[in-house]
């Protein structure tokens, strides 16, 4: 039985509108999650297979070599200067420990975690889990003299695509440390910047010599195609690290070792990384002005894998106009009551998917 304080799964609702996009003569465009389609890289399978016969358990650290080519990816990708290996924990995809992050950090009833106010659901639900009271707000000033115990952001956004600029990321972190509050980024689709160039929370310019209270959480299932891999890890403040790593230990946390060779290896391949950036730029480009030309009008959506779209309606009366096109999408109403007029079109479907959407659209 699914705990009270949960809400519903709610992909489940749209069990209706994907049967009606699959009964479209051409079959279902489904653009509704964000799970990826291409190809895994053979440098990343040949990494899995090459550890597969040892037998030994796992460190829930992580090997070395992970770490180490986490901090240089971070440095090498995105100019983040500052984190150690030591300071990096790999986690079984971004999404468990999401959802866990709460709990980990000993955030409990009584206590606040701030979430966006379109916000990807486990945001609500990780904090649901540890007992804390949510606050859905993108405005430090509605929160007023509270100290929430913890904050996310999401930059790029899912589900809007929008992109946090260096002076809200810094003003973030300097209102967070006067109230003793831990600041968690998640950072899954940093790599995928279209119309702007998203800088991580751990970067110089937004930390200020600091990485006290800060967290970044980073995920391989978008920018390498490891979604079925479950590869992520969350790095940041060195105290924050230890801790999260010191329960984790208890918990059996632990990333597998072959996907620990999965991981090092796909964060030191940035030919993979490109070519997979390419393949989204280029759908991207096939399927806004399609939707454009539709009659949606596009929002934010200058970076990550999705399109935040509106018809000026209901989002689950343009989900169901989608459907009768055989397009299935996911409803802004999932993110929360802001999303209540758009819907949410990802870009993971194979080039000859999205041509056929938008022929549909056109």
């Amino acid at each position: 039985m699914i705990p009270p304080s949960l809400p519903d799964f709610p992909w489940d609702s749209l069990a209706g509108d994907a049967a009606t996009a699959r009964a479209h003569p051409g079959g279902i465009v489904d653009l509704s999650v964000g799970t990826p389609v291409d190809p895994v890289a053979d440098s990343i399978r040949a990494a899995l297979a090459s550890v597969s016969a040892v037998p030994g358990y796992p460190t829930t650290h992580g090997t070395p070599a992970l770490r180490e080519a986490a901090v240089a990816a971070l440095r090498r990708r995105h100019g983040v200067v500052d984190v150690e290996p030591d300071a990096v924990l790999p986690t079984i995809g971004s999404k468990e420990l999401v959802a866990w992050l709460p709990t980990l950090l000993g955030a409990g009833a009584g206590e606040t975690v701030v979430i966006p106010e379109l916000a990807y659901p486990t945001y609500e639900v990780g904090a649901r889990l540890a007992g804390a009271h949510v606050a859905r707000t993108d405005g430090l000033t509605a929160l007023g003299p509270a100290r929430p115990a913890l904050l996310w952001l999401n930059s790029p956004a899912n589900p809007t695509g929008r992109v946090l600029g260096v002076e809200h990321l810094r003003k973030v972190v300097e209102w967070a440390r006067e109230r003793g509050t831990v600041v968690v980024s998640d950072e899954c689709y940093l790599a995928l910047g279209w119309d702007a160039d998203p800088v991580s929370i751990l970067h110089p310019e937004v930390h200020g010599g600091s990485l006290d209270g800060l967290l970044g959480v980073h995920s391989l299932s978008k920018s390498a195609n490891l979604a079925g891999y479950r590869a992520g890890f969350v790095t940041g403040d060195p105290s924050l690290v230890r801790n999260l790593l010191a329960v984790r230990k208890h918990a059996g946390m632990i990333v597998p070792r072959p996907v620990q060779e999965a991981m090092t290896a796909a964060l030191a391949d940035d030919d993979a990384l490109h070519g997979q950036r390419a393949r989204y730029a280029a759908r991207r480009a096939v399927l806004r002005p399609a939707l454009e030309r539709a009659g949606l009008r596009i929002d934010h959506s200058e970076a990550g894998l999705y399109l935040w779209a509106t018809r000026g309606e209901p989002a689950r009366d343009t989900v169901a106009w989608l459907a009768e096109r055989g397009i299935l999408v996911a409803p802004g109403t999932f993110y929360g009551p802001g999303g209540a007029e758009h819907v949410r079109v990802a870009l993971t479907a194979t080039d000859e998917r999205i041509d056929e959407a938008a022929n549909r659209l056109g």
